[in-house]
């Protein structure tokens, strides 16, 4: 199980992406759990994740969102603004596969 989560702004820009990684995950044959949250969120959401992903519109915050992540032991990047704007959903898991390992 790869689990993921991304952190923008309020949480719901990012609920296409999600969708579109869940299918590319489920394509794949692999066992995902991919959620998003506000990035206010952060710290109560980071238990257990394989990696973080941060949204371009919050990239700003990487450094502070960084430090938090590392306290976890959670690998965490900013997705790219093409993958991210486009809802490439299989862009994005490989990026997040790659972060994590896994």
């Amino acid at each position: 199980m790869l689990k993921i989560r991304l952190f923008c702004n309020q949480g719901m820009s990012t609920s296409l992406l999600v969708s579109k990684m869940r299918e590319a995950a489920a394509q794949e044959g692999l066992e995902a759990d991919i959620m998003a949250f506000p990035v206010n969120d952060l710290d109560e959401n980071l238990a257990g994740a394989d990696c973080a992903l941060l949204g371009p519109q919050v990239g700003y915050l990487k450094d502070k969102v960084l430090k938090t992540c590392e306290s976890h032991q959670v690998p965490m990047d900013v997705i790219p603004m093409i993958d991210y704007g486009m809802c490439n959903g299989k862009k994005v898991l490989e990026f997040a596969r790659k972060l994590a390992g896994k």
